[in-house]
């Protein structure tokens, strides 16, 4: 099976202009039309909008998130129709910018519009660095009250601190190519690394979520033999043959952006044949104009809920990009161009430390 055979190039693109045509005149881009826009998924379809030829669009859309940036550097959690839904500001959504500027740079190499993110990049990890745990992980998110911060949820989520550690490799990455080094995102990252690796079980237990299972996986803390055998460990758990992942493991519904982040995960690793099968098999979900259905629920043989949403469409462009290696920015998910693995110093959790750069290949 190759790519082309599963969506062509003009499929792409199709899907692509659906994402910009839910596009809010602002440059928001929302989970789907009427519905709120958080920064991480605005971010992953403006990088879907890039690898699809939508530039103007997608410059829009980071036009927006510089707009919307608080002084923390965080971001509010639920914005609909520019107003503020959710104040809370949520850690992995406020690291997401620096890994679609880096996404940006690899496509269009435009330095410009890098610099002019970089105070932005830098302020969304300062605040997120600033959340991490004694153990390594990074505190989940903080909640605002009479319009200021206030409380931290204290507990790590396993998926958003390993989307965090993805996004800590982009900002170093990005501080090296403008010459401003930032000590203390390696710190951070390499501390959460460990975690990432050696400590998942003192993250919060949502292991009923397929996220939880692939994500160390696709953030790139976990490779080789060690992500090999983590995919392994809950295949059964969550694959449907033919349809896809289910989100959660108790409820017999496939979602698309999972199954297609699930295929980045294993192309990442090396598993391009089981990576093709399952974007192949999640292609029930496309719909007319090249949008895509957010899930199906199998029993019932509906798709649920009945909306397309540009964070699937948006997946399926970035894993169709990773399997077809088209953009510059196609190996965004495998890490290549990334910063490399962060050494382990500084460990707060209990274990040996000699100052090592952990091997995770």
């Amino acid at each position: 099976m190759l790519p082309d055979d599963i969506l062509t190039a003009a499929q792409v693109e199709e899907s692509a202009a659906a994402i910009a045509a839910m596009q809010e005149p602002d440059g928001a881009i929302p989970w789907t039309i009427g519905e709120h826009t958080d920064v991480w998924n605005h971010v992953e379809s403006a990088m879907a909008l890039l690898v699809g030829g939508q530039v103007d669009a997608a410059e829009r859309a980071y036009d927006w998130a510089v707009s919307m940036q608080r002084a923390d550097g965080s971001w509010p959690m639920k914005i609909v129709g520019g107003e503020v839904e959710d104040h809370s500001g949520e850690t992995n959504m406020s690291a997401y910018l620096a890994v679609g500027v880096w996404h940006h740079w690899l496509i269009r190499r435009d330095e410009e519009f890098v610099r002019r993110l970089w105070p932005v990049v830098r302020r969304g990890l300062d605040w997120v660095v600033g959340m991490q745990l004694p153990f390594g992980g990074i505190a989940w998110s903080q909640e605002w009250t009479d319009g200021a911060p206030a409380r931290i949820n204290a507990d790590a989520l396993l998926a958003g601190s390993s989307s965090i550690y993805q996004s800590l490799r982009a900002g170093v990455a990005l501080a090296d190519l403008l010459d401003d080094p930032q000590p203390e995102w390696e710190l951070t990252g390499g501390r959460l690394g460990h975690a990432l690796r050696e400590h998942r079980d003192l993250f919060l237990d949502k292991s009923e979520f397929s996220m939880d299972w692939y994500y160390p996986v696709l953030g790139g803390a976990v490779r080789g033999d060690a992500a090999r055998e983590l995919i392994a460990s809950r295949w059964a758990t969550f694959v449907e043959p033919g349809l896809g992942i289910r989100c959660v493991s108790t409820n017999p519904w496939v979602t698309g952006a999972e199954t297609c982040e699930l295929v980045m995960a294993l192309d990442a690793i090396g598993e391009r044949s089981r990576a093709l099968r399952l974007l192949a098999d999640m292609q029930h979900l496309r719909a007319e104009e090249g949008k895509y259905w957010t899930g199906y629920v199998f029993p019932d043989d509906v798709n649920w809920p009945a909306e397309h949403t540009t964070y699937t469409a948006a997946a399926v462009i970035l894993a169709v990009d990773a399997l077809t290696q088209t953009s510059a920015g196609a190996d965004i998910m495998r890490g290549t161009t990334l910063a490399g693995d962060f050494s382990e110093i500084a460990l707060e959790c209990g274990c040996e430390s000699a100052d090592r750069v952990a091997s995770v290949s």
